[in-house]
């Protein structure tokens, strides 16, 4: 894990725009991009709608936590959507994010979340983490291994090459060498590959050459989409959501940033209320629901990103890409190879585990390799969650030792 300085802290209170904050801006494509560029593709979303959103909402949160608080699209929803286009359309999709941003502003203005946060033990919190970072590991793996180098499936590479695999294997070897290398930041030395070994590997034939932003267009959903979004998308997302982007996120920002001035707004309740007050009124556009993240902060952190201005530089970048390079940007960014992004998951997965050290004793140990266990063998984190915190509960009520 990187270590700060005292330096290190003086300066993260501040927004800082170098070369390894905009690393570490990067840093967490490997979760972004993949389930993105899907649900572009699948659900027939609009590019510059998906990426104006993220990016806004990038640069509202680095502004306003002065932290590398990550902007991420909803797993659970982007796995189900991505799973059932014909019923998971473009109009469901919108309603989903505009329940997801209303549940989240009424739990977070009336101080709900505060009091759903306290169930959550810190052997509770590192088993999420764990499991998260055991989940990345193992996709980032799969990214890397894929046979496709592209995510969209498009052909490429050389017939009987395992292309994918090779560049994975050297932009980990190059990740290693640099990861703490402030001239030459890790994440940028491996996007660049990734879009250099895209192009040359047949990426140029998935380019479409137009400008300025795709269609944007104001979206009404049925009564039945509301529905069909509440009972499929958002009630399976709601725990992840509660555990990871809230708690997770904030009591991550405790363990990383230690003594930062910004941490006072690092909290479970705000951090709903800023995903509530974004995914609301962006739902009625065609918006992907985002959320915050345990594995995002972690990725953005683990590639040098210590203060505000990762996001804001990200946010930026994304917002060009929206309104400026449209297509053209949406195609550069799914030409970069799934094993490229499969390493910036392995190493973020990478940052998430060792944080299971702070425990201290075997209770708390057991609690969370079981939310583990359970998460991973399913898979429902959801079902993890509640099992984990009824039985740290049980255990300190009963006082039992093991």
């Amino acid at each position: 894990m990187i270590s700060e300085s005292h330096d290190d802290q003086t300066a993260s209170r501040f927004l800082r725009f170098d070369r390894v904050e905009l690393a570490g801006a990067f840093g967490d494509l490997g979760t972004l991009l993949p389930i993105v560029v899907a649900m572009i593709f699948i659900n027939q979303l609009s590019p510059s709608a998906v990426f104006l959103g993220f990016g806004l909402f990038y640069v509202l949160v680095g502004y306003y936590y002065r932290l590398p608080i990550p902007v991420q699209p909803l797993k659970a929803v982007g796995a189900i959507a991505i799973a059932y286009p014909a019923i998971i359309t473009e109009s469901v999709i919108g309603a989903g994010t505009v329940v997801f941003g209303a549940f989240l502003l009424v739990v977070s203005v009336t101080g709900v979340m505060d009091k759903i946060a306290r169930l959550f033990s810190q052997a509770v919190v590192r088993g999420i983490q764990l499991t998260l970072g055991l989940i990345f590991l193992k996709k980032g793996i799969e990214l890397i291994i894929h046979q496709d180098i592209f995510m969209s499936g498009a052909p490429g590479g050389i017939a009987g090459v395992p292309v994918n695999f090779l560049i994975g294997i050297v932009v980990f070897c190059l990740v290693l060498l640099l990861l703490d290398n402030r001239k030459f930041p890790a994440a940028l030395v491996a996007l660049a590959v990734g879009v250099g070994s895209g192009l040359a590997f047949g990426g140029l034939s998935q380019l479409t050459f137009s400008f300025g932003p795709t269609d944007i267009h104001f979206l009404t959903p049925s009564l039945h989409d509301f529905w069909i979004a509440l009972t499929m998308l958002i009630l399976p997302q709601i725990p992840l959501t509660i555990g990871n982007a809230c708690v997770g996120t904030a009591e991550t920002c405790t363990s990383l940033f230690a003594g930062n001035a910004q941490l006072p707004k690092a909290k479970a309740g705000r951090f709903a209320f800023t995903m509530g007050i974004i995914n609301l009124p962006f739902g009625f556009f065609g918006v992907v629901p985002m959320c915050h993240g345990t594995g995002g902060l972690a990725a953005h952190y683990r590639f040098g990103a210590r203060t505000g201005g990762a996001p804001i530089m990200i946010g930026i970048f994304f917002i060009v890409i929206a309104l400026v390079l449209g297509q053209l940007g949406f195609s550069l960014l799914a030409i970069i190879p799934q094993s490229v992004l499969g390493v910036l998951l392995v190493f973020a997965g990478l940052e998430l585990c060792p944080l299971l050290r702070s425990l201290k004793t075997n209770e708390e140990y057991f609690v969370a390799l079981l939310i583990a266990g359970i998460a991973l063998t399913i898979p429902n984190m959801a079902w993890a969650f509640g099992v984990g915190i009824l039985t740290d509960l049980f255990l300190k009520k009963m006082k039992v030792k093991i």
